[in-house]
């Protein structure tokens, strides 16, 4: 707790270096000597050592002055400090390199009883998430759990929250609610996650017409990312024991209001949700883990010239290696297929089904293909990637079905798409064993089709896109899982 404080607080560390002569670390009298000398060859324990300008100036000048706690934690991981654009070797204090070892191995870390609050066993990869939480928070930081969706994110946050509470009455923490950030689509998942594994903890859903924040429980307040943003004032105006970011890729532009209103709410600590911490490029990250633990990457300039730039554009192996000691602390990916995770998870079965296109689908996407390829071959830079876009989606709106693509306004459905066969095919099969089924697709307008088609077959459906009223998705949700409706169809940015 001691080193929770210290990271925590603004106090400088002083960093203090030394030269050496191979191993040997030389002396203050040996270095003064140095700095005093006028020639460019000097001779230090009985060998000849050439002395460069930018060294003796270097030796001269030995204050690097006081760095933040952060940084110093960020040189111990990496065994390097940034100087003057250089990667210089360190040699951290005790008391540093012991925190390093914690938690550079997730084994370290303490152990954590599960709190007698929490209405659930944990999985065993679950307990280790809520003891690494458990230890970061503690200390002051923030991390980011990033596994696969379906491994209990949210159980393991819910377990953190109590947890904290419970050191909190201990007198071991500051205490006070959590502010969940999160899709709209995403409130119901939460309130009902909440009142089932921690019954009698208090939650607030603080969106929609009237909402307030006079009397903040213990417990959780829940609000999407749209109105954090508008009530940004608001939210910072209280300090929040956590917040915490679910699907935190809604933040990785770091300029975005979204992002930038974020930052500015007052927390004890930080915790990002997401199955997907990188999806285009290395400033994802960045984005992310600057939010959860401000000032571990510097600036986003300076993190793209002494990281992003050396990984991506030059390939530098070396760097990654740097990179990965600096951020593994403060991200945790565990994925259904890792060694450890999948005993522990029931059996799935995936099956991929190829389809033939129709006749029709078949020409219609040598067409699309001719047509564009021909337009592409004439065309360079932006109008090139921009006929090249415009030609995948319009081959996956034919490969779904003829009248998607077209656009057609009352079509005939059946026996014109391969894909749509084979959903019928499903369908038939499920609905026949009183099972129920999960439909994504992409396109709104083809979740349409969809709907009508299978209305038409007199086979019940629900379906949730982005413009669905918050509050009409949750009873969608138990209309499904009641099994009065055997389809549930989603559009992919909705539901994902």
């Amino acid at each position: 707790r001691g080193l929770g404080a210290v990271l925590a607080g603004d106090v400088g560390v002083e960093f203090d270096w030394r030269l050496a002569l191979g191993d040997d670390v030389l002396t203050a009298t040996e270095m003064e000597a140095l700095a005093e000398a006028h020639r460019p060859v000097v001779r230090l324990r009985d060998r000849w050592v050439v002395v460069t300008p930018d060294v003796v100036d270097r030796v001269r000048d030995r204050r690097l002055g006081p760095v933040k706690p952060i940084d110093a934690l960020g040189a111990a991981l990496t065994g390097t400090v940034r100087v003057a654009g250089q990667d210089v070797p360190v040699q951290s204090p005790s008391w540093l390199d012991d925190l390093r070892d914690r938690l550079a191995d997730p084994s370290l870390a303490a152990d954590v009883d599960v709190p007698a609050g929490l209405n659930a066993t944990l999985r065993d990869y679950q307990r280790a998430g809520l003891r690494w939480l458990a230890q970061l928070t503690a200390l002051g930081l923030g991390g980011c759990l990033a596994d696969d969706m379906g491994l209990g994110k949210t159980i393991t946050l819910i377990a953190v929250h109590l947890h904290r509470a419970d050191e909190a009455r201990a007198g071991h923490g500051p205490g006070g609610p959590t502010l969940v950030v999160c899709p709209a689509s995403l409130l119901g998942t939460w309130e009902r996650e909440i009142s089932r594994f921690a019954p009698g903890i208090q939650v607030v859903r603080h969106h929609g017409d009237g909402r307030r924040l006079a009397d903040i429980p213990e417990g959780f307040v829940l609000t999407t990312y749209g109105t954090m943003r508008r009530d940004a004032a608001t939210l910072s105006a209280r300090f929040w024991d956590m917040v915490v970011a679910d699907e935190a890729q809604h933040v990785k532009n770091p300029y975005s209001q979204t992002a930038r209103a974020l930052r500015t709410i007052p927390a004890a600590a930080r915790v990002a949700l997401t199955g997907t911490p990188i999806e285009n490029d290395l400033s994802e990250l960045w984005a992310i883990l600057d939010w959860t633990t401000p000032g571990l990457l510097g600036s986003l300039a300076e993190f793209r010239a002494r990281w992003a730039t050396p990984i991506e554009a030059d390939g530098d192996a070396d760097a990654a290696a740097g990179l990965s000691r600096l951020t593994a602390p403060f991200l945790l990916r565990r994925r259904k297929s890792d060694p450890d995770i999948v005993p522990e998870l029931p059996p799935k079965t995936e099956t991929d089904q190829p389809v033939r296109l129709t006749r029709e689908q078949a020409g219609l996407y040598e067409a699309v293909t001719r047509e564009t390829m021909a337009r592409i071959a004439s065309a360079s830079g932006m109008e090139r990637r921009g006929l090249i876009m415009a030609m995948l989606t319009s081959l996956k709106q034919v490969c779904n079905h003829p009248a998607h693509y077209l656009g057609e306004d009352d079509p005939v459905l059946p026996g014109r798409s391969g894909k749509l066969d084979l959903l019928d095919e499903l369908v038939d099969t499920v609905v026949a064993e009183d099972g129920a089924i999960l439909v994504f697709t992409q396109y709104v307008a083809m979740a349409r089709l969809l709907e009508r088609h299978l209305d038409d077959r007199g086979i019940a459906t629900v379906f949730l896109h982005g413009g669905t009223p918050v509050e009409d998705r949750q009873a969608m949700v138990d209309r499904f899982q009641s099994g009065a409706v055997p389809v549930f169809l989603a559009s992919l940015r909705a539901a994902g």
